[in-house]
């Protein structure tokens, strides 16, 4: 048996396969494929956003990504499918974002002699938080150790006289986090990352919300930045609750417990998510204004 089946003949014969199924639906990646202008991981890429509920709006614009990926970088091309899929599926992409959120995990145990092992998986925005942080960390140590060093052997000190490696920096900013966090101030500052959002800048990719290293995330995962979250939540909608008590449509009567709360101007279109631009929209008339005259 091949001990590593995703290197093997094995992963790359799913891969194929993979590959086989996903061309039948794209002729305009198919095409780009065989003329050797886009790889197997474009077609794989645009392949994960063409969905149930995209596949029409999908065959529509397919042309568009593929002309894309045939003249931006790879990591380019990945933030236009992103955010490609954000419009065609806001709702989608949110329970995506919150399946990665979900996925976060640390696993730390320590061994018969004594020495510690894990593992983590973060979801973008706290795997942000973390490396900053550490990275900020690592590079105070290795200045203080770089500073120590040219101190003691003048001007030919080099990299190789560094007393740690990368990875034992890193081990030990790792534990200065800990020891700084047991002993931080009550009025200190809470880490934030870096991030970019403007909604309906008009050009190919539509709206920008991506973190500052270019990573493309959900308008709902930003929920903390407030009017900036695409659903109502908590207190909010809670107030619309009360002030509009069922759906708005003048002939329905549909209970506000049982209503959606909507954007009265679409989050699509900037509308902000406030009590006054918000409203309770039961499913069949929050899905009705949505559908094409």
């Amino acid at each position: 048996m091949d001990p590593h089946p995703l290197w093997g003949p094995a992963g790359t014969a799913r891969r194929r396969v993979r590959l086989g199924r996903a061309l039948r639906h794209l002729p305009h990646a198919e095409e780009a494929w065989l003329a050797g202008d886009i790889c197997d991981s474009h077609v794989l890429g645009l392949d994960s956003v063409r969905t149930t509920k995209t596949e029409e709006q999908f065959e529509r614009d397919e042309k568009m990504p593929v002309d894309q990926a045939r003249k931006l970088t790879f990591s380019q091309f990945t933030r236009v499918i992103d955010y490609w899929a954000q419009h065609a599926d806001p709702d989608g992409t949110e329970d995506k974002a919150k399946d990665v959120r979900d996925a976060r995990r640390v696993h730390l145990s320590q061994s018969l002699r004594g020495m510690w092992h894990g593992d983590l998986l973060l979801d973008p925005i706290t795997g942000q938080i973390v490396y900053d942080e550490l990275s900020r960390l690592e590079k105070q140590l290795f200045e203080a150790e770089w500073a120590e060093l040219r101190q003691r052997l003048g001007e030919g000190t080099s990299v190789e006289d560094l007393l740690r490696p990368a990875s034992q920096r890193r081990a030990d900013a790792l534990a200065e986090m800990a020891r700084r966090s047991r002993t931080a101030p009550g009025d200190g500052r809470k880490p934030e990352p870096l991030f970019t959002v403007l909604v309906d800048y008009e050009t190919f990719a539509g709206r920008i919300c991506e973190l500052a290293n270019g990573t493309v995330i959900s308008p709902g995962t930003l929920a903390d930045v407030g009017v900036a979250q695409r659903l109502f939540t908590g207190a909010t909608r809670r107030a619309i609750e009360v002030r509009d008590r069922q759906c708005f449509h003048e002939f329905c009567e549909e209970p506000a417990s049982k209503c959606q709360a909507d954007h009265i101007q679409p989050y699509s279109a900037g509308g902000p998510t406030t009590t006054k631009n918000g409203r309770m929209a039961c499913g069949f008339h929050n899905r009705g204004r949505n559908r094409a005259p």
